[in-house]
């Protein structure tokens, strides 16, 4: 009896053209393409120079030799992660193309379908090389320092870690924390009781650690103590054991902060600090996490993970809008420069 997985050979289609099929067995069609075949167009936009043609459940690619054969690499990868996972993104096919262009380590199915997480169907999971090093990183060092754009997932997947090792029963309590307000966490000039003027710098913590549990388990865990979210004036003092301590924000500390942030860690307790050091809000004091990054770099058991735009899951275009105001910077940076060297 015929192996209904195997491929038929290769029909050429002139002397450098090729035609080959992939047959999509093992994935819900419909999920699998998306809305309107989306997934073809996340193919196409990858590989420019061949066709894809989805038919019941038989993709046919043609186009020169080459990039028919990487494209079907491509798919393989990707149909892998769909069996593993149940869909996959845009993002995904874009990470799947550079991880099999590099052709080095596990096949991208095993580096991008492992999750963390699975919440009411949902899998939480690293989507890019960078996030699944960082991931590792995690799980490697007692401090993590995961520094990148927004959009790149540093903070919801080191709460993703969190949740993940309370439910493992590793820790005992998992505390969430960020500088209350970006100018020194000066509260007084905000209306309300100390509850209401936190609650807006704090909202995206209690959401995010939210859509990683069963809803009606987190307010009992907050209630209990469990789960801690709280300023980070709220830590000093403090020795945290036995906890998964994740700082976000952490560009808005100062070194002082940083410094006593660090120090409060206990036995049996591990920590991740992020942060984008490019958007630091502190009008006159260095950024604690810019002063840690020069400090603390190389230590044992600390592992500073840096991610990208090339890590950004959100649409394509956040990587594009990030990388512009990057260069912008820059160069205003270096005509700055400039300037001040001719004034000398």
């Amino acid at each position: 009896m015929p192996d209904p997985s195997r491929q038929p050979p290769p029909t050429p289609h002139g002397d450098d053209q090729l035609h080959r099929t992939v047959l999509l067995t093992g994935v819900d069609l419909a999920q699998f393409l998306g809305h309107r075949d989306q997934l073809i167009s996340d193919l196409e936009r990858q590989h420019p120079e061949v066709e894809f043609h989805a038919r019941d459940h038989v993709l046919t690619l043609k186009g020169e030799a080459a990039q028919v054969r990487a494209a079907e690499a491509v798919v393989t990868e990707v149909l892998r992660v769909a069996r593993a996972h149940g869909a996959v993104s845009a993002s995904d096919v874009r990470e799947v193309t550079k991880l099999v262009e590099r052709g080095d380590g596990p096949t991208a199915a095993q580096m991008l379908s492992e999750p963390i997480l699975s919440v009411r169907g949902h899998a939480i999971r690293p989507q890019t090389a960078g996030q699944r090093a960082y991931v590792d990183a995690i799980d490697a060092h007692t401090v993590t320092f995961g520094i990148g754009p927004a959009g790149t997932g540093k903070t919801y997947l080191a709460m993703a870690k969190a949740v993940q090792a309370l439910q493992r029963r590793e820790v005992a309590k998992i505390i969430l924390t960020r500088p209350a307000v970006e100018a020194g966490e000066r509260l007084g000039y905000l209306p309300g009781t100390l509850e209401d003027k936190i609650d807006p710098y704090l909202r995206p913590l209690f959401d995010a650690v939210g859509s990683m549990m069963e809803p009606e388990a987190v307010p009992k865990l907050i209630a209990s103590g469990t789960i801690e979210v709280a300023p980070l004036a709220y830590m000093r003092g403090r020795t945290l054991n036995e906890s998964f301590v994740v700082l976000d924000e952490a560009q808005n500390t100062t070194p002082e902060q940083m410094k006593m942030f660090l120090t409060r860690l206990g036995y049996g307790s591990k920590m991740v600090v992020t942060g984008d050091i490019t958007q630091v809000d502190l009008p006159l004091a260095s950024s604690g996490l810019r002063v840690v990054n020069r400090i603390l770099r190389g230590v044992e058991d600390i592992a500073f993970a840096d991610l990208t735009t090339d890590d950004i899951v959100r649409h394509s275009l956040v990587g594009r809008i990030v990388d512009a105001y990057t260069a912008f910077e820059e160069q205003r940076a270096a005509e700055k420069l400039s300037q001040d060297a001719k004034k000398v």
